[in-house]
């Protein structure tokens, strides 16, 4: 009991500082959730009274209207925290940190240059998805680029390279977790687990590889397994 009264408040305090956030954004937010709510309300009382049981839908109206208003203000909510994160460094990162069952994210690029572009790396039943984000001209040769090692290291699985933005052929922040649910399911849950497995272990050899720190000798080449961006 005690448990469940200390996580009352935070979840209240979360509530509250999403709903504070949102406004500053959505300014209108309030009459929003406001009118979603009576709206509803006020639909099954009519309804109720036209039956002759008004108690009764005035009972399940009052909690169909609380829904409402929740999912209508959690969408908004996620709007604004998108309008927020769009065209900052890492957004993508937030959006693969919070995406729904299915998928296995790492929020660590797997590629990036030196003016904060980044690739990242996700595996689901659709298959492998590369995500950009950045200039595109900088972030569609990493993409190119880790397209073909992924077809080297697991070749039997589809690789899906996917550029956030809002240009012509990309995914605009917004709708990244739905365009990655909405893909075709290629593999079975065993075939992520080995996919997921092959990937760690390449990682950990690329981390692991003799690479010199400092600047390089004159004439001097790569070792094998690494690679610089």
């Amino acid at each position: 009991m005690a448990r469940e009264t200390s996580e009352t408040p935070g979840r209240l305090k979360q509530i509250r500082q999403a709903y504070i956030m949102t406004k500053k954004v959505d300014t209108k937010i309030g009459l929003i959730i406001g009118g979603v709510g009576l709206l509803t309300f006020g639909v099954f009382l009519a309804i109720g009274f036209l039956i002759g049981h008004p108690i009764y839908l005035g009972i399940l109206g009052f909690i169909v209207a609380f829904l409402a208003s929740a999912i209508v203000f959690g969408r908004r909510a996620e709007r604004a925290a998108f309008g927020q994160m769009e065209g900052q460094p890492g957004a993508a990162a937030a959006v693969l940190n919070n995406i729904r069952r299915g998928w296995s994210a790492n929020p660590t690029p797997v590629a990036v240059t030196r003016n904060q572009d980044a690739v990242y790396r996700a595996v689901g039943r659709p298959g492998i998805a590369l995500i950009g984000e950045g200039n595109p001209n900088r972030v569609r040769p990493l993409l190119a680029a880790e397209k073909k090692k992924m077809a080297r290291v697991v070749a039997d699985v589809p690789v899906h390279d996917i550029m956030v933005g809002d240009g012509p052929g990309e995914v605009p922040l917004k709708k990244l977790q739905v365009h990655l649910m909405r893909l075709p399911r290629a593999i079975t849950p065993a075939q992520v687990t080995e996919t997921n497995d092959r990937l760690r272990a390449l990682g950990d050899l690329l981390s692991k590889a003799p690479i010199p720190k400092g600047p390089m000798p004159k004439g001097a080449r790569m070792p094998k397994g690494g690679q610089a961006r």
